[in-house]
């Protein structure tokens, strides 16, 4: 994992520090100051920092080639001086500030700490899925050792949970992953799950409620961003021969408890306080108690709310020997389950839909819907919303017809056999077909491709295809070696070739994504649905123009076909100002597409094949 702080530290350190530095912006590839004096600069140091690709002096400018993760390294640089800064960084690129709402900032950063747990999610619940339908067919005996052991390692993930997000929300949050774990280990520690709901329990005197954190999501974000803030305070005001252990004692011994005496207890009034509500709700109007399970039981389980509702369920079977309150729960689950599955049908993004599959599985199958709603659903936020909608209108209709359960049971399809037989069955069979039909049918009516910050990305995904990419210019093909700037001509900045322009013109060269759209107009970065990543630089050190002779056409984030008009810019005027028009088209991530083939060479119309970004399956197959 790159470290962007220290690559940051250092180039700062070998341009001889904030105080020689005039002024700094950045482009797609680099870092550009300006100096006062470049004679201070150590150009070997700079160039020996993980990170850094070469440098290059031009133009009254000191350039550090970073390649596609310059953005990062400038944040730093904004961070730990008064060079820069995100939000320069953000201007730079042609990008808004991350400011949005707050539940568009809530959902980001959920995304963003799931993401790279929803493989191994997507992969036991489906393990879990294939295990429930062999119980319901009678494939396995649930009393077997073998059962035991299938259960155990396709269980233990999703209810050890906080344990896998304690790491990805201390990478997300700056904090120390391993101090983060401790904490979560304590809240699923075996003697503290064995108190749930126990009576008169205290800490020092401190009365609590002791609420169950297995397969939580929320408490242990919350505390770890708390412990990021903690551990930055304590690192400053500890002595330096002290703040490297007795910071995470410190923070593991008020973190804890912290949970357990405040925010458990506060999710144990509401969660009651809801279920009270919905509890009385149903007595009154059955239906409308059926909707609201039905609509937000997901988003109560996002919430840890859930839990003051599970006391409901027991209660009313001791009561009566039946569960109301769980039947348009199978509403709720399946209408996310159909929501995943109406993505998996319409997207054209191979990620999207590699991690769609499973979760429309698992979730229909099993009712494991967390990879649905936190990989996908929540992430594109239509999904999930119409999910809502269609749980809500199923839930109702069930609840109308009486429909319960005798036994409390994981909601799912293969669990539905539980309410056969108890109930309006006509009601209920036309509840569950609306909660998935209309989910779907929503779904796949209405849905958007996601822009690049809204794209489910999935950490371990590989490029499966080659990608033919389409020359974005007219003009004539030339090898990238006779580029004048020796980042791009070296291929230090990624393979491909460079056009030399006959007309004012760029266009995609093929269907995706605006990745970055400099305001400038010099450069271009987009995403084929496949990975490919392409830059096109328009120009050599055109960035200096500040957008004179160049009409963007396109912002980032934008979605564009093939052939789509990208920029139109005034050659004869670029080069009476001195610029070199020579565009360099080049695939940056070459760690899924390593290779290049088939490239042109001579003159090249628009739309003509330029060259094959060759995926790295391919590129070993002929190894």
């Amino acid at each position: 994992m790159a470290d962007y702080a220290k690559t940051a530290t250092d180039v700062l350190k070998g341009v001889g520090g904030e105080e020689n530095v005039t002024s700094l912006v950045h482009c797609m590839t680099r870092l550009r100051f300006v100096l006062k004096d470049e004679s201070k600069a150590d150009a070997a140091a700079i160039r020996a920092v993980p990170g850094v690709i070469t440098t290059a002096q031009a133009g009254g400018q000191y350039q550090v080639v970073i390649g596609n993760d310059v953005p990062e390294v400038f944040a730093e640089i904004g961070k730990i001086s008064g060079i820069g800064g995100a939000g320069a960084a953000a201007q730079a690129a042609g990008e808004p500030e991350n400011k949005g709402n707050l539940f568009n900032r809530f959902i980001k950063m959920i995304s963003s700490i799931f993401t790279p747990v929803l493989w191994a999610l997507a992969g036991t619940g489906l393990l879990k899925a294939f295990l429930s339908a062999a119980v319901t067919f009678s494939w396995i005996d649930p009393t077997s050792s073998t059962y035991l052991v299938l259960n155990a390692l396709s269980d233990a993930f999703i209810n050890f949970l906080p344990l896998a997000l304690a790491i990805t929300a201390a990478r997300y949050f700056k904090a120390q992953e391993f101090t983060s774990l401790a904490i979560a280990g304590a809240l699923v520690y075996p003697t503290i799950t064995a108190v749930v709901g126990a009576p008169d329990l205290t800490f020092f005197g401190i009365p609590f409620t002791m609420v169950s954190y297995v397969s939580s999501v929320i408490p242990i974000i919350i505390i770890v961003w708390l412990q990021s803030h903690a551990e930055r305070w304590l690192m400053k005001v500890l002595p330096s021969a002290i703040k490297r252990f007795v910071t995470p004692m410190i923070v593991v011994l008020v973190a804890v408890p912290l949970v357990f005496v405040v925010v458990g207890p506060i999710s144990d009034i509401v969660g009651r306080s809801i279920g009270g509500a919905i509890g009385w709700v149903f007595e009154v109007a059955p239906w409308l108690g059926g909707a609201i399970m039905g609509g937000l039981w997901q988003v109560f389980v996002i919430f840890g709310l859930h839990w003051g509702l599970v006391p409901l369920f027991q209660v009313e079977f001791q009561t009566t020997g039946q569960m109301l309150l769980i039947a348009p729960v199978f509403a709720a689950v399946l209408a996310q389950a159909a929501a995943v599955a109406g993505v998996w049908v319409r997207t054209r993004n191979k990620n999207t839909r590699s991690l769609a599959a499973p979760a429309t599985i698992s979730g229909f199958l099993a009712g494991i819907t967390e990879p649905a709603i936190y990989g996908i659903n929540l992430p594109l936020k239509r999904p999930f919303a119409f999910g809502i909608v269609g749980g809500a209108l199923g839930g109702a209709i069930i609840s109308l017809g009486g429909v319960f359960s005798t036994a409390f049971i994981v909601p799912s399809g293969l669990a539905v056999t539980a309410l056969l037989g108890n109930g309006n069955m006509v009601m209920m069979g036309l509840g569950l077909l609306v909660a998935i039909g209309l989910s779907f049918a929503l779904t796949v009516a209405f849905f958007k491709e996601p822009a690049v910050d809204e794209t489910v990305e999935v950490a371990g995904a590989d490029a499966a295809n080659d990608v033919v990419i389409l020359s974005p210019l007219d003009g004539t093909v030339v090898p990238l070696a006779e580029v004048g700037d020796a980042a791009f001509a070296d291929g230090s900045l990624g393979k491909g070739v460079a056009i030399l322009p006959r007309s004012g013109a760029v266009y995609a060269p093929f269907d995706g994504t605006v990745v970055a759209a400099f305001p400038t107009g010099h450069a271009f970065g987009l995403r084929h649905a496949d990975g490919a990543e392409v830059l096109i630089h328009v120009g050599i050190d055109t960035v200096k123009l500040n957008g004179e002779h160049f009409a963007v056409k396109v912002t980032s984030g934008q979605q564009v076909k093939a052939g789509d008009l990208l920029v139109e810019f005034d050659g004869d005027a670029i080069e009476k100002a001195g610029y070199d028009l020579t565009t360099p088209v080049i695939v940056t991530n070459p760690d899924l597409y390593p290779e290049i083939a088939d490239a042109a060479s001579g003159p090249i119309a628009h739309g003509e094949p330029l060259f094959t970004a060759v995926s790295v399956e391919s590129a070993l197959a002929t190894r």
